[in-house]
């Protein structure tokens, strides 16, 4: 039965189609973002198909969602299979959904095949993975890492001026059939399947990747201050001009970050000038800086790197500079007895696969910490995520729901090793 057992290919494509529907966007994609009303409305349907299903539904008071699926022994700690339902604000219909609502379909197959497993298996929908509209991502899956909820999120304002309290407690009240759960219950493991958001499995025509692990992280907020001052009156040699100095910087990190190590990456994702006026020199100039690496010794001295380049470019403009490290994510490795048991599950169904490493943080890297961990990649058009042209092929998304079933009968396997 573990060589044949398949889902339900069609019954998941229909389910990501419906779900799609929620927070749909003119150009097809999603805007879904986290504790708003759309969101709700996603998690009352997929508890409204586990009810149905007969399924137990819990949530734990940071709003993850658990649909339940017992085992023959339900003392034994659950395998959690699961992803994230919230979006971008442009974003698109697979990414968190394929993982979450495969999870679900693979369930609804053991259900219809009659499969028993000796512990209990679970999907979850962790809260807000994206991070777009209360930051930081990965709250959900966070918060159950720890064990607890930060008492600085309580007062955290979104994007649009909603109060964090506020909607968790609406989000939470919107599921009165769903009970309720401490932070941190104890998992077995963690398997989750998600879209690559990269190109390289579309470009090698591979269905499947194994992820080994998850590249650290870590974000820097800079700010240079100098003078603000009249734009025509005043020479060039005259100036402390923190624009200046911000072009110098970045044009020297750029040449020498970027081409030095290709495994680096390095983004300016947010830059603002003050005063903000066509015909003054700038007084102050914030941006951020998002740098990764596979290696935590790496990401230490780039980060010693940037700080130096700042400094120096500040320092010859007359100006003065301020870099606060923001966010910290250290590299993270997937154990190698579980990923054996993902390449046995390829083997069976002769899927071609290769180990790759993940460039964007998921659920799976706070999942870690308490409980082995893995995940499946599966292609997406031209590599584009984040993106309401996002795409995954029907037989793609087919594939990485079979590789989940697949995993998943490896990992409960009495000859399991994990």
């Amino acid at each position: 039965m573990t060589q044949t057992l398949s889902i339900n290919g069609q019954r998941l494509i229909d389910r990501l189609d419906r779900f799609a529907q929620i927070g749909a966007t003119a150009k097809g994609g999603v805007n879904r973002q986290a504790l708003t009303g759309l969101d709700r409305q996603a998690r009352q349907l997929l508890t409204e198909l586990a009810l149905q299903r007969g399924f137990k539904v819990f949530q734990d008071p940071i709003a993850n969602l658990f649909i339940r699926r017992e085992g023959r022994n339900p003392d034994l700690s659950p395998l959690l299979i699961g992803s994230h339902l919230d979006s971008q604000p442009a974003g698109g219909r697979f990414d968190g959904a394929l993982g979450t609502l495969a999870a679900f379909e693979v369930l609804e197959t053991l259900e219809d095949c009659g499969v028993e497993t000796e512990r209990p298996v679970e999907v979850v929908s962790f809260t807000n993975e994206e991070g777009c509209r209360f930051a930081p991502g990965c709250m959900g899956s966070m918060a159950f890492a720890a064990g607890s909820i930060p008492s600085a999120w309580e007062t955290m304002r979104a994007t649009d001026g909603a109060l964090f309290a506020d909607e968790l407690s609406a989000t939470l009240e919107s599921l009165p059939v769903a009970a309720m759960r401490p932070l941190g219950t104890p998992v077995f493991a963690y398997l989750e399947v998600h879209i690559e958001q990269g190109p390289s499995l579309e470009k090698e025509g591979l269905p499947i990747g194994i992820v080994t692990g998850i590249q650290g992280t870590r974000w820097l907020e800079v700010i240079i201050d100098g003078q603000t001052a009249h734009a025509g009156t005043t020479a060039l040699q005259y100036r402390h001009d923190p624009m200046q100095a911000t072009v110098n910087a970045l044009s020297e990190l750029y040449r020498d970050i970027m081409p030095a190590d290709p495994a680096a990456r390095f983004t300016i994702g947010r830059m603002a000038l003050e005063p903000g006026a066509v015909n003054a020199i700038p007084a102050t100039v914030r941006f951020t800086i998002d740098f990764r690496h596979p290696s935590l010794t790496t990401i230490g001295v780039m980060e010693q790197t940037i700080r130096m380049a700042i400094q120096q470019a500040a320092a010859d403009t007359g100006c003065s500079a301020t870099i606060s490290q923001i966010f910290d994510m250290p590299p993270a490795s997937f154990p190698d007895e579980l990923l054996a048991v993902l390449d046995q599950a390829a083997q069976e169904r002769d899927f071609a696969t290769k180990r790759m490493l993940s460039g964007a943080f998921h659920d799976a890297l706070f999942m870690n910490r308490v409980a082995p961990s893995a995940m499946i990649f599966v292609p997406c058009r031209d590599g584009l995520s984040h993106n309401e042209a996002e795409y995954v092929e029907q037989e793609h998304s087919i594939a990485g729901g079979n590789m989940l079933l697949a995993s998943l009968l490896q990992l409960l396997a009495p000859t399991a090793a994990l």
